[in-house]
């Protein structure tokens, strides 16, 4: 049964839910150059990185995503009935999700942030810790990106919090997390539009 022994550890949450409408299609289903899918990539990053297992957030071509990740044993999917709405929808989902697992803290990563590897989430980890209260967040040249560290005191402030196309953003603001500088493993860059390069500049998306 997966989160037996969870306790004291943390637990993957990948969200991958949106349609990528200016990709062209479901960013989960996107392969990267060595030909691995997104969804693959992103949740091996969280699993390799330190979190035993993973939660995927899925909604557009949800059954085509869930099939890309039914080999791996440590991920279990989740399908954001609201996804549509945005990422606070699928933060929610997420957080829901894991609320009745003994599990003390989500660490959150975004599918569409390829060079965002599991050394990043290594890093982040080993500064923030995995105890109910922390807080923290990977840095890139100073700005804030993903993934983020949320322990479960936190959980119910930033599902309160999120909406819409906003997700954590305004509670972190109100909370403000430790930032880990990873600027020297990744670009923490969000492609949006085939058109991205990665290595452009990340946005502060706050989880929104």
């Amino acid at each position: 049964m997966w989160f037996a022994g969870a306790m004291g550890t943390a637990v993957g949450l990948l969200l991958a839910a949106g349609s990528g409408s200016r990709m062209g299609g479901p960013k989960a289903l996107v392969r990267g150059a060595g030909g691995e899918p997104w969804a693959r990539a992103a949740a091996r990053s969280l699993h390799e990185g330190g979190c035993p297992q993973v939660v995927a957030v899925l909604g557009a071509a949800g059954g085509e995503a869930e099939a890309l990740l039914a080999d791996l044993p440590w991920v279990s999917v989740v399908h954001a009935q609201a996804w549509a709405v945005g990422m606070g929808s699928s933060l929610r989902a997420g957080l829901d999700a894991l609320e009745p697992t003994p599990t003390d803290c989500a660490v959150v990563g975004l599918v569409d942030t390829p060079d965002v590897g599991a050394e990043v989430v290594c890093r982040v980890l080993a500064a923030v810790g995995t105890s109910p209260t922390a807080l923290g967040r990977a840095a890139y040249g100073g700005v804030p990106g993903h993934p983020v560290v949320l322990g479960r005191e936190h959980w119910q402030g930033v599902g309160a919090s999120a909406s819409g196309d906003r997700g954590a953003r305004d509670y972190l603001a109100a909370h403000p997390p430790r930032l880990v500088e990873c600027g020297d493993l990744a670009t923490g860059a969000d492609v949006d539009a085939p058109s991205d390069a990665v290595g452009g500049t990340p946005r502060d998306r706050g989880l929104e």
